[in-house]
């Protein structure tokens, strides 16, 4: 393989023309599971495609509310097209080379689209949040305009800090090994193959992910706190139980995506060393069950868009 040699600040830098991507050496069943991915990839795409057509056809839901689950929907599908179709590449149809700049560009697409999956529950925790302690100002406070301003600021936090993370892997030199282990052109896994300092990619790495992933969930908690402290000083039990109702499809969505992440980072604080091959299936599962799951539960959960589904399929049922 011969590599790309350019110059940057009088020192040489070489890019090779791709990585080869390398996972799942050990494991027997990845037809199957790449197989079981296809399915999930397209239960992502048609629920999610479907909830956002419902939600942009009817304008009783061109509210705040819908607007955070369609930017919740956009972004699952993204999450989930950033990986699954280059895994069937990769796994089903035995092609794992990537060349250097898509695998730049799959880097960002991920490293964009997981913060803001995070930064979009972090926006429907506000959005219970001002509609159970403050019902009175709520359409004051939860504006379209506002939740517009607030997905907005999230997308562009996101693209800003990956953009740069992604800008300063070209300041690495790749000059051994071009073997990413992983299920796909991942960015530690990349940055462990420079023959280089890496410091600065790894700082910002470790970094990004405590405040992408812990700060949203940290103001989650903090939400339900307060949401619960409302809820107990009410004195009526249907009030009460109302309240706490209409949190119930974000707290699955928040269980959903949080619990393998924490559960994979937490084996591999105590555990130590974890197979190579488990840590990659955990970690695709983690990132591509969310996507699939999230719009069947607000599809089944969210009373509005059950109904309006209802109709909608009636209608297909009854049309000639």
């Amino acid at each position: 393989m011969s590599f790309l040699r350019t110059v940057s600040n009088d020192s040489l830098i070489i890019h090779p023309p791709g990585f080869y991507i390398i996972g799942f050496e050990t494991f027997p069943y990845i037809t199957i599971y790449i197989i079981f991915l296809v399915f999930v990839y397209v239960v992502t795409l048609v629920f999610n495609i479907l909830l956002i057509y419902i939600i942009a056809r009817d304008h009783c839901l061109h509210t705040s509310k819908f607007l955070a689950v369609i930017n919740l929907a956009v972004i699952d599908i993204i999450l989930n097209t950033s990986t699954i179709p280059s895994m069937i590449k990769t796994f089903l149809f035995k092609d794992n080379f990537i060349p250097f700049n898509l695998c730049l560009l799959q880097m960002f697409v991920y490293y964009s689209a997981v913060p803001l999956e995070s930064y979009a529950l972090a926006v429907l925790a506000y959005d219970r949040l001002v509609a159970i302690c403050f019902p009175l100002r709520q359409n004051s406070i939860n504006t379209l305009r506002n939740m517009s301003c607030i997905v907005s600021l999230t997308w562009f936090l996101a693209l800003g800090v990956t953009a740069y993370a992604i800008g300063i892997m070209t300041r690495l030199s790749f000059c051994n090994s071009v073997r990413v282990f992983s299920y796909f052109c991942d960015y530690a896994p990349v940055f462990r193959l420079a023959c280089n300092d890496y410091t600065m990619q790894w700082s910002l790495a470790s970094t990004s992910s405590m405040v992408n992933l812990m700060g949203p969930f940290t103001f989650i908690l903090l939400s339900y706190f307060s949401i619960l402290v409302t809820v107990f000083r009410m004195k009526s039990v249907s009030s009460r139980m109302k309240a706490l109702t209409t949190c119930i499809e974000h707290l699955v969505l928040v269980a959903v995506f949080y619990i393998p992440i924490f559960s994979i980072f937490l084996v591999g604080l105590f555990v130590g060393s974890i197979n190579p091959d488990q840590r990659v299936l955990s970690l695709s599962l983690a990132s591509c069950l969310p996507p699939c799951i999230n719009p069947i539960v607000y599809s089944l959960k969210t009373k509005e868009i059950k109904t309006r589904a209802l109709a909608l399929l009636h209608r297909m049922k009854t049309s000639p």
